[in-house]
């Protein structure tokens, strides 16, 4: 045989064999995926996306009086700080200049006190002795009218009317006395009123000076909280307070938040609400921590739904905190989280992946796969989760089900 005719016959043998092959796969059928029938822990849970908050923190306003609340100072965010350290500090000049006044008042309200004091003495001494020398009159037409029996009866009688007129005068000296004392001792009260309103304006100004340098009530790291007012038209996000910026009587500047306690906050949907109860177990991955996984547990379920506007149209939703039971030092407030968390947990029961069921009318159907046949199942469904189903009847451990639908007779499992 020649070097070509060689050539020829190899050639023409690995055609049929090609042939020989697609033919094998056309009378096989088509492949379909399969997977197995294990006995183990089925576990059904709800994924969830939120951000990490303290359950206990200390939020740092701005004053609640005052004017003119201009940041001159602000500690960069996540700062570490001390207990009394600054954290923001404000313009204090308007303050300074509002001290300044005040205290000028006050010196003047305590020189007017001085002189309310100097004039009533001066009153009450010039009237007591007024009253004295009337006192001393008294007494002179007592002893005059001592000598009555050997005057004459008109001269007694005169005597008599000098007496009266001493005593009357006296009276009305004392009334005058104590008249000019009330009054001299009202004008010191309203003195003292006006320096003791000028000394809690003075004591008032230097608190709003003391509360224009907020400073740290605790150690931890400082998370700046967002201006709002800094924040542009249509912007879903403000960015967070810095030096320059002005800010409104007790707007939230800054948090110190205790991350020894955290929690994640989240959101669920209505129809998912009757399938979370508190106490259930929880995994969360917090996307800055992403090489750990933290335990946690559904800790508090809002009472009242409430709309969500963010999706068109609004859903309803319920508000989910979930206590971490662990912590990380890498954590930090308003981080973004995942967690998975545990509805249901069946251990010893047959599991088959969610894909693997298929509804018929009213009843859930399984391809078993053995060998190059596919046997249709009816079987019966003990829980159904997100990726897993829990069977009650009609499978064995062992067994292979097919994960998609046969489409055509003489379908295999690869």
């Amino acid at each position: 045989m020649t070097r070509r005719s060689a050539i020829i016959v190899l050639l023409v043998a690995a055609a049929g064999s090609v042939a020989g092959v697609a033919q094998l796969r056309r009378d096989r059928g088509p492949v379909l995926p399969s997977a197995a029938v294990t006995k183990g822990v089925f576990v059904d849970y709800l994924q969830l996306r939120g951000e990490v908050r303290p359950i206990r923190s200390v939020t740092l306003t701005a004053p609640s009086s005052g004017s003119d609340l201009q940041i001159l100072e602000i500690v960069r965010n996540g700062a570490i700080v001390k207990p009394g350290d600054v954290v923001v500090q404000f313009d204090t000049t308007t303050q300074q200049r509002t001290l300044e006044q005040k205290q000028s008042e006050l010196k003047q309200a305590e020189s007017e006190i001085a002189k309310a004091e100097a004039e009533l003495r001066r009153r009450a001494q010039a009237a007591q002795t007024d009253v004295d020398q009337a006192r001393l009159d008294v007494e002179r037409a007592r002893l005059d009218l001592a000598q009555k029996e050997v005057k004459s009866p008109r001269d007694g009688e005169k005597l008599d009317i000098a007496l009266a007129n001493a005593e009357q005068h006296a009276k009305e000296l004392e009334q005058k006395l104590a008249a000019e004392r009330a009054s001299a001792a009202a004008d010191v009260a309203s003195a003292r009123q006006k320096r003791d309103k000028a000394a809690f304006d003075v004591s008032d100004t230097q608190r709003i000076i003391t509360s224009m340098t907020m400073r740290a009530p605790a150690g931890g790291s400082i998370n700046l909280l967002p201006n709002f007012r800094a924040a542009t038209m249509g912007s879903r996000s403000a960015p967070e307070f810095r030096a320059g910026d002005r800010a409104y009587f007790g707007a939230p500047i800054a948090e110190l938040p205790d991350l020894t306690s955290i929690q994640l906050t989240c959101h669920i949907d209505e129809a998912d609400r009757a399938r979370v109860q508190i106490g259930q177990s929880s995994l969360v991955r917090v996307d800055a921590v992403p090489n750990r996984e933290l335990k946690g547990v559904v800790g508090e379920i809002s009472m009242m739904a409430k709309p969500d506007f963010s999706t068109w149209p609004p859903t309803r939703t319920f508000d989910i905190a979930i206590t971490l039971q662990d912590t990380d030092q890498r954590m930090r407030s308003g981080m973004s989280a995942s967690a998975r968390v545990e509805l249901d947990h069946l251990a010893g029961v047959l599991i088959v992946p969610s894909a693997a069921i298929f509804q018929h009318g009213n009843q859930a159907v399984t391809y078993v796969v053995n060998g190059s046949s596919v046997e249709p199942r009816t079987i019966a469904v003990l829980r159904r989760g997100r990726d897993q189903v829990a069977i009650a009847t009609g499978l064995r451990e062992g067994e292979r089900v097919a994960t998609k639908e046969p489409e055509a007779e003489g379908a295999v499992a690869r």
